[in-house]
């Protein structure tokens, strides 16, 4: 484990729409954004579910019908923050010890009324132990959160 009192990683992003919507569009259509390459499973991802309560779960479902449950919601309080585990080791497989996981919080703030600020703050990262900076890498690279909220942005500027 590293002395630093926490590893984080942080991106913002703005997109233009109301701060509700902001929201409900990162949750409910989670699957559109999230880039299908990031998969875990062994078969092509059918379909990424973010069940929208605290208790459950973000899941990829393959085309097998296989899943993968990959986080945790912690905090589900609409419009204003998400907050998820992170339940992925730093050998890029499931993590079944809670104590090993990092956690990602996503708020959302209004900063008019059509447009909002979205930050991402992936934190607690070191608690994936031994390799842990493979995580931090990995989330932080162009790859990582960078991609994820370029396409969550690109879901505003689509039709509909």
């Amino acid at each position: 484990m590293t002395q630093a009192a926490d590893v984080v990683v942080r991106r913002q992003i703005i997109v233009d729409a109301p701060v509700e919507r902001a929201f409900s569009v990162f949750t409910d259509r989670f699957g559109d954004f999230k880039p299908p390459e990031h998969n875990l499973l062994g078969a092509p991802i059918a379909e990424t579910v973010f069940e929208p309560k605290v208790g459950g779960h973000i899941y990829d479902r393959g085309a097998d019908g296989t899943e993968c449950r990959w986080a945790r919601v912690l905090a589900y309080e609409p419009p204003d923050r998400v907050v998820f585990s992170w339940d992925i080791s730093p050998q890029w497989q499931i993590e079944t010890e809670p104590d090993n996981t990092s956690e990602v919080e996503v708020r959302f703030i209004a900063e008019t009324p059509q447009r909002t600020r979205v930050e991402l703050e992936h934190r607690h990262i070191d608690r994936h132990g031994p390799g842990w900076e493979s995580v931090r890498d990995g989330v932080d690279h162009d790859q990582g959160w960078p991609l994820y909220l370029a396409r969550y942005a690109a879901l505003f500027t689509e039709n509909g």
